[in-house]
């Protein structure tokens, strides 16, 4: 049996030799996955970004914030006037949780008439805003009877903080994941279908036909990758009618917004589907390489895991991904209804890293054989 066997098994190892970079790919990913579910794989958020609206302004006040502050669980990133500033912070994903101090805090407190603060917390990412809003309740506690034994003689808690969870009260996980799925799906149809139809031209010998023609290259490249920006468009549209009907996930913001902004992360993926067609020889090695470049994105992109629970290293991979930035905003219109205004970096950034892409795939395609 043996005998008859081994030249079958011979034959497939000699097709394997002389294929080095896919060989090369099967054993890179399993790295990647393990080395980045080592390093991403973990909800234990520290530093959670802190936006403060103290109206007392005295020592007991800043005495309660620096209670937040000491637990490690949130870092003071900005101090603001007005609760519509605050809002506007967590809105637009600069601070994850807003505490609001009213005035005469200091006074309730001596007074032992006990005094009330306002925990805000963006509940839109329920890894985050679980944890947070326990370690802001302990603190509340902790402060409380902190003041009591100062203050002998006091049986009632002299200190409440009223949690208020924005956007998801009920912190769901499938209004999180839902509207991430979006992008998710968006880059992996879009990578793959472009990559491995140019690849599918190379392999049936059709390019040829391309090439005699009077086409330009840019021309080309736009008759390629527009069919399936729409179809991936269509999928958007799909995967958010089935989001709302189906798990009940609502949509807050502005769809044209969002579909305008999916043109400007889709000339991301695309062009990252084209830069692969120049480098892979065949359908196989295509839909390799476009599964190695989704691991990164992933991971790192804030899908599943949250980027502030990763290493420095890691959160700046996660900067060079545009998926990252996607994620931002097609959570922040469905999520919290934001507007354009507030998504300005992240429209920048995609727009960025579109053109750069862009001009790096048209750079390497050539209207030519290989």
């Amino acid at each position: 049996m043996f005998s008859r066997l081994w030249p079958v098994m011979r034959k497939e190892f000699i097709h394997i030799r002389r294929d080095p970079r896919t060989l090369v790919v099967m054993f890179i990913a399993p790295l990647m996955q393990l080395i980045l579910l080592g390093y991403a794989a973990t909800t234990d958020v520290r530093d959670v970004p802190l936006a403060v609206f103290d109206q007392d302004r005295t020592s007991a006040s800043r005495d309660l914030v620096e209670a937040f502050v000491a637990s490690g669980q949130f870092a003071v990133a900005h101090y603001t006037g007005s609760d519509r500033e605050l809002a506007a912070l967590i809105d637009g994903g600069r601070a994850r949780a807003g505490l609001i101090i009213p005035p005469g805090y200091a006074a309730d407190v001596q007074g032992r008439r006990g005094a009330q603060v306002v925990f805000v917390l963006d509940g839109s990412d329920p890894s985050i805003a679980g944890s947070s809003l326990s370690a802001a309740r302990l603190i509340g506690q902790a402060k409380s009877v902190s003041i009591q034994t100062e203050r002998r003689g006091a049986t009632a808690p002299l200190l409440e903080v009223r949690t208020r969870v924005w956007y998801n009260p009920d912190m769901a996980s499938a209004v999180f994941m839902i509207p991430g799925l979006i992008g998710l799906v968006l880059q992996l149809q879009a990578t793959l279908l472009t990559s491995s139809a140019i690849v599918r031209e190379r392999e049936r010998g059709t390019i040829e036909q391309l090439i005699i023609t009077p086409i330009r290259s840019f021309e080309l490249i736009l008759g390629k990758i527009l069919p399936y920006a729409l179809v991936a468009l269509l999928i958007t549209l799909e995967v958010l009618i089935l989001g709302t009907f189906w798990f009940g996930v609502p949509i807050k913001g502005d769809v044209g917004l969002l579909l305008a902004i999916s043109c400007l992360f889709l000339l991301s993926t695309l062009s990252i589907g084209l830069l692969i067609s120049t480098v892979a020889n065949t359908q196989q090695e295509a839909f390799l390489l476009t599964f190695l470049t989704l691991l990164p994105s992933v991971f790192l992109s804030g899908f599943i895991y949250p980027v502030a629970a990763m290493p420095a290293a890691l959160q700046f991979i996660s900067g060079i991904i545009p998926l990252t930035y996607y994620l931002i905003v097609v959570r922040g219109i469905v999520i919290k209804g934001v507007d354009a205004s507030t998504l300005l970096p992240q429209i920048g950034a995609l727009a960025l890293f579109g053109a750069i892409l862009i001009v790096a795939a048209t750079a390497r395609f050539r209207k030519r054989l290989d």
